[in-house]
């Protein structure tokens, strides 16, 4: 609870925590709202492929001319990792091979690592924490992201003594959303297609909210870092309020729909017909725990903890996330404490490619939010031995063969360069980290 006492020592004695944020989209632009308002805090470099977007995102945020000028604004993130005014270099593209460069780049150039880019994470997190582990460096989560969150409110539990049931995130789900594709996204945020082009919203980014990509991959990266187990057949998103967490989300065998202890699952803010849940989670994390003796348990009655029926599962949640307005928090912490807010530390979870409508052989896949594909959450092991496409490769990957709708993408089934940056460190990911081996990051 120190973390803004250290940056004003810091601060006083001429060494602020420098900053490099590597994409200027929603993200990283909410976080350079906050770095004015943060005294210690400078961004000293912003690479974004289109300098001129970077540059409308600091008058959009309200940077004055002064601060602007000070902040240089590149192309390059590799160039942007190797500069000498960067302690962090903060990656915000959200895509997943530009996200491996870019984290082995800064690892190069001596510079701890806050990841944005949830689905690089989820492709070769593990390795890439290890490797700056490796370096006497930090590989971080992004905090105000919901699996940091998550990440935080586990490491909570944990350290109280509590066992982890459950834990994850709501969102907005019904079935039928996994077949959505860019051209009908719109209509569920209801906004047209000008107005959101207008405001820079991807539709792309905004159908993998929707069609269960989003929920998959942020659910890995939970299962990952925090060491909880993939449900067996994907996430159910059972809808589920606040106070009905620790009744619905507990194991299978003490009346919950849970199938073990100690797993990741994502919950609904819509009942099936569409009737909104009572006290929703949809923007907020949750972690489930059990008390461990009769004593504890007690405890929570007399707290006023919202247990289940048995008095033995209890659940603690956060209503909200403020994704980059946050984000300093994991900056800070890198810099400041040498720590994460959650890092890949397991290869639990994966998200599979699996097509939304039926494909044809010869078709290019476009990945993540597209017309092609959604991603679905399975435990590592059973991902590996079906030999599962995973959804982070699967953009410009041509079929060999037909697939059907609700099938799943295998590596066999498309023809991928296997010399690709983001190919090579997945293999090698699998190979360091398999479920069932003995991993250097325990």
């Amino acid at each position: 609870m120190n973390l803004f006492a250290k940056l004003q020592a810091e601060a006083a004695a001429g060494r602020p925590v420098r900053a490099g944020l590597i994409g200027a989209g929603k993200f990283g632009s909410m976080f350079l709202a906050q770095a004015p308002t943060t005294p210690g805090l400078e961004v000293s470099a912003i690479a974004d492929l289109a300098p001129e977007r970077a540059r409308a995102a600091l008058t959009t945020v309200g940077w004055d001319a002064g601060r602007a000028a000070r902040t240089a604004i590149i192309t390059s993130g590799a160039e942007l990792a190797a500069r000498d005014d960067v302690d962090v270099v903060i990656e915000a593209t959200g895509d997943p091979e530009a996200g491996i460069l870019h984290a082995r780049a800064a690892i190069a150039g001596g510079k701890h690592i806050v990841m944005v880019n949830v689905e690089a994470d989820v492709l070769a997190g593990p390795l890439l924490a290890a490797e700056a582990r490796a370096a006497g460096l930090v590989y971080s989560m992004a905090y105000g992201d919901q699996p940091a969150l998550v990440a935080e409110l586990v490491d909570w539990a944990r350290a109280c003594g509590f066992r982890v049931v459950a834990a994850g995130k709501g969102t907005r789900y019904q079935p039928r959303y996994h077949r959505l594709t860019p051209d009908e996204v719109w209509d569920h945020y209801g906004i047209g297609a000008n107005e959101a082009g207008a405001a820079g919203m991807n539709s792309q980014m905004f159908t993998s909210f929707m069609d269960g990509t989003k929920s998959a991959i942020e659910a890995a990266a939970i299962a990952n870092a925090c060491d909880l187990k993939a449900p067996s057949k994907g996430l159910s998103f059972p809808p589920c309020g606040v106070d009905e967490l620790a009744q619905v989300l507990r194991p299978a065998s003490r009346g919950g729909m849970l199938e073990d202890s100690g797993m990741v699952e994502v919950i609904a803010a819509e009942q099936r017909d569409g009737r909104p849940v009572e006290r929703d989670l949809r923007w907020g994390v949750y972690v489930v725990i059990e008390a461990p003796s009769d004593y504890a348990a007690a405890c929570f009655k007399q707290y006023g903890l919202k247990t289940d029926d048995s008095g033995r599962f209890a659940a603690l949640y956060r209503p909200c996330h403020l994704i980059g307005l946050e984000l300093g928090i994991s900056v800070l912490s890198a810099a400041l404490r040498g720590e994460a807010t959650g890092s890949a530390r397991a290869f639990n979870g994966d998200v599979m490619a699996v097509a939304k409508r039926d494909l044809a052989a010869g078709e290019t896949l476009d990945g993540e939010g597209g017309y092609c594909l959604w991603g679905k959450l399975a435990p590592a092991a059973a991902a590996l031995a079906r030999g599962a496409l995973p959804i982070g490769l699967a953009r410009g990957a041509v079929l060999l063969r037909s697939i059907k709708a609700g099938e799943v993408v295998t590596w066999q089934d498309v023809e991928i360069d296997p010399d690709r940056p983001a190919v090579l460190a997945r293999r090698e990911m699998e190979a360091r980290f398999a479920p069932g081996e003995e991993s250097v990051a325990r």
